[in-house]
């Protein structure tokens, strides 16, 4: 959503800090009251509470508080404080609404004349600001757009709203001594309310002294999709829920998980009660969903409204499905409950990919599932989709609940009426073709289409269209018709702005398989690289599309290109929409991006229709053209491309808001009628760049068109300009029409849905309002959307049956090979990996240690030496092995810059290497000389025990061959001087190992040794040598082939690669810390020998 309504005192606090001065406005004082309010530190913070007297009210976005008795005026602090007490916490009515006064606030009382009681709003709508204004005001107000005088401001052009037309157009009724100071305050506040981005601001009464204005109550909306913009100056705005509704916390994790990302979510808690629960994809179809549920009985048992769209990854599903059922499982219900997973098909979200989060996330509560008796039923379609509704049937036969899956060969809205008991569920679903099928030549059906067979004596009658003749008026149109030009056809060339590389593909794709001569797409802007090309395919052929770092390069070298499509951010989309503009050659620019501030999209359209460019946007997935041209990702994967039909142009036109719901559209079209001739999504934004009429007027000129479908929605009053053009005959071909958000009047609190302009600001907004508006101006409208399809047939039935529409023959279409990573994704191909991993797993929604999560890792402690064991030996070890491998690590870490690796460390440091090279060059001394002796000790000591050699004859076996026994002899320590580290770990060793032969077997070898010289000590390397060998041995976690395998293949020697490693790192930053130059050797330290020189 973006205006969303703040508090009252969210509002003057902005007022005070951006009001310039010298407006004669006095600064609002104002004390905010919560629950957790402490009234003597209140005191503390705002003195004049004690001094002045004072009015409480509540501020949780309450109208007409005065008539409702929600308000006390000239008391003292003691008076408000006990008036506030005697409600806080309380149940109160408000209309419809029932809820708890949590919030108030308390301002000093200003004494004031009837007289001096004004009125001043200001509103923005889609190409002015208005600001009313009226000398009298106060509760008793009246009519005030009746009543009030008004001054429009068109966008972009802020000089209308100075004091001398503000005194001209709005002051003519108050003193002409106070006109002077009003303007200024009035034009100031109008200032304040564009930078700050206000969408709305009121302020009943404004008290007018002779010198003086005071505010006294304020309402105001905010677009906060201006945030980016605003911060500095809003802060943080805490953005309360309408009167009668609650804010959860789970609703406000959901809206920071919003916030962070690219995708859209949203969770409204309707009933926390309730037994019906919704997880919709997609902004248009959750309010649909919510439609059907209300329409079947179920608004009173409707917990939740929400949605998730625009591909959120695995991890942010899981999320969102896990706050869903984490509220479905707080409170039992007496019938159970149901979860409706619903959702229309998908443009560009792979299905697979967000279910897999779902299921994740369902196997997680499957206790708490069984417990509160909750069925589930799924329906979705789109990219991927056959495996996600797979994987959700296969997670059904282990949940032990009921859950019934469907997928786009049943109604998007059918699983309702199934979940409410309505209607039966069916034992079998038809399942159409798969996605697999467009690879193969003849893969679709045979036999035509049934839209596209002249079944007249099958079609039902349309009784209930008025009795117009169809075939004549668009016979007129057609006639009217020969200088029409399309917005798109099939040699429109089109630049694409971002690095949509898939979106692009996705494009020639739809190009190739609509049989176009060459790609529509000639260029790609952008200006974070510079100018290159990028490879796609144009079916088997590989091609390259150019780069470009500036739109001026892109559009300079190919001008033929007059439509642009936007990806950019919502951050960026206004200016590089605005330098689009700035070319001639464009006509048509399309902004996916949502959430761009209202104030720009405004000045966008104003831009636009200066320069006589259609803007399609913002927040939408585009629009198609069948065998001509589609934006972005419209119209899905190639399997639901050709499964719509939509590779080659039918008889019927649509328009809607919702880019997710024009699929859907797609799909109902095609199965109703002879398919899509073209579809817009004018995008879910309260201003869109192109409105329904723009669209409808062009389907109304184009020949081929023989019939409209028009899919509005609650919020916005674009629906009666249609309704005004039937009855008016400037549309005069048949149109099918639906607004969708028919539930929004079951509410008693307001729901903002997931569109920013789905919203009713009046009882003409109301979606139900609008289906009788359409259905009186002459459009044939269904008895609900689970109808829709029916009612397109019957229209499209009678347009046959007339001869309007002459189905023609169904044409194949040509076959499009499929990208190898998707046919991948899908199954349909193998490929021998060139690698294998069985350690690590990075892919899913975390990161997996040898199988277990990285959380229980950090979770159960499991530190250094359980991360070692996962990773190096794929199994969780014992505690006290764990802590064997991180006293291994400790001991071995470093022993001074002596030693050969170190050396090598701090040469490289000194000369200027980098870190890694600088460790690379220590650990590349290691070897049977340095640190090596691990393996060698291993191996040495294990041999002879397992031969049966008893230490003597180990000993003398090694002096007779002439080899140094790995692990005995230190050139420092000896039997006089011990290491204290060798002594560390023999004592952990032998007091936590189950058993340990060979450390015992190396101590008798070691007696040996130091009989005949003190410093042939085991050392750490033997220590660590052998008590490893009996860790592998006897711990019981590996079988003796497994022991025998990691002694082979060198994993003990890693203790000191990875412990040294610690040292070696020290060296280096030590070096640098201490800045010390390049090192050059002493030559007093060096022995020349050279040859003897002879004369």
């Amino acid at each position: 959503m973006s205006a969303k309504a703040i508090r009252e005192a969210t509002g003057k606090d902005l007022i005070n800090k951006n009001l310039p001065a010298g407006t004669a406005a006095v600064k609002c004082n104002y004390a905010a009251i919560d629950e957790t309010t402490n009234w003597d530190e209140l005191l503390l913070k705002e003195p004049w509470l004690k001094t002045q007297k004072l009015v409480a009210k509540p501020d949780q976005l309450i109208k007409r508080r005065g008539k409702l008795g929600l308000i006390t005026v000239n008391t003292d602090f003691a008076g408000a404080k006990q008036w506030i007490s005697q409600r806080m916490g309380k149940d109160q009515l408000v209309g419809k609404a029932t809820g708890k006064l949590r919030t108030f606030i308390i301002e000093p009382f200003i004494p004031h004349k009837p007289d001096e009681e004004a009125y001043v709003c200001i509103y923005s709508h889609r190409n002015a600001d208005t600001i009313l204004f009226h000398h009298e005001g106060g509760v008793d107000i009246g009519d005030v757009d009746a009543k009030a005088s008004r001054l429009e401001v068109p966008v972009g052009e802020p000089n209308a709203a100075s004091a001398a037309n503000i005194t001209a157009k709005l002051l003519t009724k108050i003193p002409a001594a106070k006109q002077p100071m009003v303007a200024k305050f009035i034009e100031s506040l109008y200032n304040l309310y564009t930078n700050l981005y206000f969408t709305y601001l009121e302020i009943n009464p404004l008290v007018i002294t002779a010198d003086k204005i005071y505010i006294l109550d304020l309402a105001a909306k905010l677009d906060a999709t201006a945030d980016f913009i605003c911060r500095s100056k809003w802060g943080e705005i805490d953005y309360p829920p309408p009167f009668g509704r609650d804010a959860y916390p789970e609703e406000a994790y959901i809206s920071d998980l919003d916030a962070k990302s690219g995708a859209s979510l949203k969770l409204t808690i309707l009933n926390k009660k309730g037994r019906i629960w919704t997880m919709v994809a997609g902004g248009g179809a959750s309010v649909i969903y919510s439609d059907v549920i209300c329409d079947l009985g179920g608004a009173s048992e409707l917990a939740n409204y929400g949605e998730y769209s625009g591909a959120p990854s695995e991890q942010q599903t899981y999320e969102y499905a896990k706050t869903i059922l984490s509220l479905m499982t707080q409170e039992k219900h007496p019938d159970g409950k149901v979860l409706i997973m619903g959702g229309g098909i998908a443009n560009f979200t792979n299905v697979a990919a967000t279910f897999k989060g779902i299921v994740t996330a369902l196997l997680e509560f499957q206790p708490k599932l069984v417990e509160h008796k909750i069925s589930l039923y799924v329906r979705r379609a789109g990219p991927n989709y056959q495996e996600g509704l797979r994987r959700m049937r296969e997670v059904g036969q282990n949940l032990g609940i009921p859950l019934f899956v469907f997928g786009p060969e049943t109604h998007m809205t059918a699983i309702v009426g199934m979940a409410l008991g309505k209607t039966p569920v069916p034992k079998h679903s038809e399942v159409e073709f798969a996605t697999a099928n467009f690879l193969l030549p003849g893969g679709q059906e045979d036999s035509p289409h049934p839209s596209r067979r002249e079944s007249s004596s099958t079609a039902p009658q349309l009784g209930r269209l008025p009795s117009r003749d169809f075939s004549g008026s668009v016979n007129v149109a057609a006639a009217k018709g020969d200088a029409f030009k399309p917005m798109v056809h099939n040699k429109t060339k089109a630049i694409i702005w971002g690095m949509q590389t898939r979106a692009v593909q996705s494009v020639l794709d739809f190009d190739f398989v609509c049989s176009r001569p060459e790609p529509s797409v000639v260029a790609m802007v952008y200006p974070f690289t510079g100018d290159h090309k990028q490879k796609f395919y144009w079916g088997h052929k590989e091609i390259l599309i150019p780069v470009y770092k500036k739109m001026s390069d892109a559009a300079a070298k190919h001008q033929s290109a007059d439509v642009l499509v936007n990806f950019a951010s919502l951050r960026s989309a206004y200016e590089s929409t605005v330098e689009a503009m700035s070319f001639p050659q464009f006509k048509t620019v399309a902004i996916i991006a949502e959430g761009i501030p209202e104030n720009q999209t405004r000045q966008l359209i104003k831009i636009a229709k200066q320069k006589g460019v259609s803007i399609i946007g913002p927040a939408t997935v585009g629009g198609i053209k069948p065998g001509c041209f589609k934006i972005g990702n419209t119209g899905g994967m190639m399997d639901n491309i050709l499964h719509s039909k939509l590779y080659r142009p039918g008889s019927v036109a649509y328009v809607s808001r919702s880019g997710g719901m024009s699929n859907e559209l797609n799909n109902i079209i095609s199965k109703a009628t002879d398919g899509v001739f073209e579809g817009v999504a004018i995008g879910g934004d309260r201003y869109p760049g192109t409105t329904f009429m723009d669209h409808i007027m062009r389907y109304q000129a184009d020949p081929a068109v023989k019939m409209i479908v028009l899919l509005g929605e609650v919020g916005g009053t674009e629906e009666y300009e249609v309704c005004e053009a039937l009855k008016s005959g400037r549309i005069s071909k048949p149109l099918v029409a639906w607004c969708i958000g028919t539930c929004a009047g079951m509410f008693t609190s307001e729901v903002q849905f997931g569109h920013a302009g789905s919203c009713a600001n009046s009882d003409r907004e109301t979606a139900t309002a609008k289906n009788d508006a359409l259905k009186q101006a002459g459009a044939a409208v269904p008895v609900s959307f689970d109808t829709l399809g029916d009612e397109i047939h019957e229209v499209y039935a009678q347009l046959v049956n007339n001869g309007t529409i002459v189905p023609a023959p169904e044409q194949a279409a040509p076959t499009v090979p499929m990208d190898y990573s998707w046919a991948r994704e899908l199954g349909l191909i193998r490929k021998p990996a060139s690698f294998m991993t069985s350690i690590c797993d990075e892919r899913g929604q975390e990161l997996l240690y040898a199988g277990m999560p990285i959380s229980d890792v950090l979770k159960q402690n499991m530190g250094i030496g359980g991360v070692v064991s996962l990773l190096w030996f794929q199994r969780s070890l014992p505690p006290y092995v764990c802590k064997f491998f991180e006293m291994c690590l400790m001991v071995t870490a470093d022993h001074g810059p002596a030693v050969s690796g170190a050396h090598n460390t701090i040469v490289c440091a000194r000369a200027g290497k980098d870190l890694v090279s600088s460790l690379v060059s220590g650990l590349l001394t290691i070897g049977d000389r340095f640190g090596g002796a691990l393996d060698g000790a291993a191996k040495q000591f294990s041999e002879a025990y397992d031969s049966g050699a008893i230490p003597m004859e180990f000993v003398n076996d090694m002096r007779k061959k002439g080899k140094l026994i790995m692990g005995i002899g230190h050139r420092v320590k000896s039997v006089n001087n011990p290491d204290k580290r060798v002594q560390i770990i023999k004592e952990f060793v032998l007091e936590h190992f189950p058993a340990t032969p060979l450390l015992h077997y190396a101590l008798e070898v070691e007696k040996l040794t130091t009989s005949k010289k003190p410093n042939l000590i085991l050392n750490v390397d033997g220590v660590i040598a052998v008590s490893f060998v009996d860790l592998l041995r006897h711990s019981g976690c590996f079988s003796r082939e497994e022991a025998q395998e990691y002694v082979e293949m060198g994993s003990i020697n890693s203790l000191f690669v990875l412990g040294r490693s610690i040292g070696f790192i020290g060296h280096y930053m030590d070096q640098k810390r201490l800045k010390q130059g390049l090192y050059r050797h002493p030559w007093d330290d060096i022995s020349y020998i050279l040859p003897e020189q002879y004369n």
